[in-house]
């Protein structure tokens, strides 16, 4: 059980969920739970980001709003163990669930050790749970701009992206640099990011989406 704009070979579905610092990855992946919850799923949120301090509490916080367990962890652990512990929680029935959100520490994609550091967490993931995750999700910030591809690439060789998060499309931000991401690496944009409320996730409108593009040029 999941939403129709993510894809599951398998049950529990996993999303692992990337990107850099100040994305909004972290409430991205609170609405996403919210919106997985009122369609019926259970959803395990499990806290990747074992770097940033209070990183766990804001996600749990989060969790707690939309209705989603909350994976708990030791402080401390190393991301993919983290990873590991909550696949093999779901498959075995200790965490019952629909749908693993796992969470990951934001990074530049500039940073070699931490891009291969992912590498490992998805890795890890596999081995525990092969054919998972089944998503891996690139939230992108809106307000990026051209630097969008580049992140885009980076993650993608990494980790093999399946799809693309646009946020913080509220106020004058349009996001209109995704096209060239979307273009060159042939990935979709699931959802779109239009507010701060807990129901500011929407799926992915092009039509909407290229009206306020256009709408945008116009008023240049």
């Amino acid at each position: 059980m999941g939403s129709s704009e993510l894809s599951f070979s398998s049950q529990p579905g996993f999303v692992l969920v990337v990107g850099v610092n100040g994305g909004g990855k972290t409430t991205t992946i609170g609405k996403l739970a919210h919106k997985l919850t009122r369609e019926g799923a259970r959803v395990l949120v499990v806290p990747g980001d074992t770097f940033r301090a209070a990183a766990g509490e804001q996600l749990a916080v989060w969790a707690g709003r939309a209705g989603a367990a909350f994976f708990e962890s030791e402080a401390g652990a190393r991301p993919h163990a983290v990873m590991y512990s909550a696949c093999d929680a779901a498959l075995t029935g200790r965490a019952a669930c629909d749908v693993v959100l796992g969470d990951t520490s934001g990074r530049l994609h500039t940073n070699a050790a931490l891009m291969e550091e992912l590498a490992k967490v998805k890795k890890t993931v596999a081995k525990r749970y092969p054919g998972a995750p089944h998503e891996t999700l690139l939230v992108l910030d809106g307000t990026t701009g051209l630097n969008m591809l580049a992140q885009a690439k980076e993650f993608h060789a990494a980790v093999g992206l399946t799809g693309l998060i646009l946020t913080k499309l509220d106020g004058s931000a349009r996001g209109g640099a995704v096209v060239s991401v979307v273009e060159e690496l042939r990935l979709p944009v699931k959802f779109v990011g239009v507010g701060e409320g807990i129901d500011d996730l929407q799926p992915f409108d092009a039509t909407a989406f290229a009206a306020s593009l256009f709408d945008e040029q116009l008023a240049v």
